[in-house]
């Protein structure tokens, strides 16, 4: 009599989520009649088919639902354990503590904590998000141990005497983000003429924060509305109330009801980058956190 197997929970509950036999084999690395085997040996076990054809695939049977409410819970110990494991034999773990200035914090700091994590399952990472000179502040006094801060036009000149700095690449430049509804939405590109006569909302914060205002090269641009947060100005955008300046680095975690568009604009300087700064004697944790970084958004 057949026995249920853990490769064989495995494979149940992956064609149940995947849908078919095809695509359960792609995920696991198995060929598909590897899978079938697997499947029959389940199924032999108990004494039912689990999976019916159907159009577009496969689907659970009764037996199967039935199954699955334990085989996920199974598999999903077995990962938790593998992960422990996993992470014994890391030298990389405890915990870290990482600041990131707003924007960075949206998504290109979040995206490399990802890749961390996947490498380093022991290490706990810990993300606040502030100002630079809040992220400078905290990072002298031990409170974290990697700061992403803002550097360049209308920033103050940042002590870092006695810390590492590194350039961070992000991919898209400036852009501006519209409202769904606006006539630029649906355009691949925006020549900067054409914003001179929109109506902008920018920033406003504390003395050395870091604020977008309106674009850079505008000789008098039309400011219809001033915000702290970026939800907030965003929030003003989606409602069709302005247009606001929007780095390329957060043009993917936009709100429902916002569009970034790039900006054609040969007049536009490199005018803030984006950096890295930790102690000179970093820890393992940060500098895998580092080099996460530095492989820029998508890395490996």
């Amino acid at each position: 009599m057949s026995e249920m197997t853990l490769a064989g929970l495995r494979v149940v509950v992956e064609v149940a989520r995947r849908g078919s036999f095809t695509a359960a084999a792609d995920a696991l690395g198995y060929t598909q009649s590897a899978i079938s085997r697997q499947v029959g040996v389940m199924e032999a076990a108990v004494g039912s088919p689990l999976f019916e054809r159907w159009a577009r695939g496969v689907r659970p049977t009764a037996a199967c639902e039935a199954l699955l409410g334990h085989a996920r819970q199974v598999v999903a110990h077995l990962e938790a354990a593998e992960l422990e494991i996993a992470g014994l034999r890391d030298r990389i773990a405890g915990r870290l503590a990482v600041g990131a200035y707003p924007t960075a914090a949206a998504s290109l700091v979040p995206q490399a904590i990802a890749r961390v994590k996947e490498k380093h399952p022991a290490l706990t990472v810990r993300l606040g998000e502030a100002g630079s000179p809040v992220l400078l502040r905290r990072l002298r006094a031990g409170r974290i141990e990697v700061a992403v801060i803002a550097v360049g036009d209308g920033l103050p000149d940042y002590d870092l005497a006695g810390l590492r700095t590194e350039s961070v690449p992000v991919g898209r430049g400036l852009g501006v983000a519209v409202a769904n509804g606006h006539p630029f939405a649906g355009q691949a590109e925006v020549d900067v003429r054409d914003l001179a006569d929109q109506v902008w909302v920018v920033g406003a914060g504390k003395d050395g924060d870091p604020q977008f205002g309106a674009w850079p090269t505008l000789s008098a641009p039309h400011v219809g509305h001033e915000a702290r947060t970026w939800q907030t100005r965003l929030g003003l955008v989606a409602a069709g109330l302005g247009v606001s300046v929007l780095p390329g680095l957060a043009a993917d975690v936009v709100p429902r009801g916002v569009t970034w568009v790039p900006v054609r604009d040969p007049g536009l300087t490199e005018r803030r980058r984006t950096v890295v700064v930790t102690g000179d004697d970093r820890s393992p944790a940060a500098d895998a956190v580092v080099q996460a970084l530095r492989s820029g958004p998508g890395g490996p």
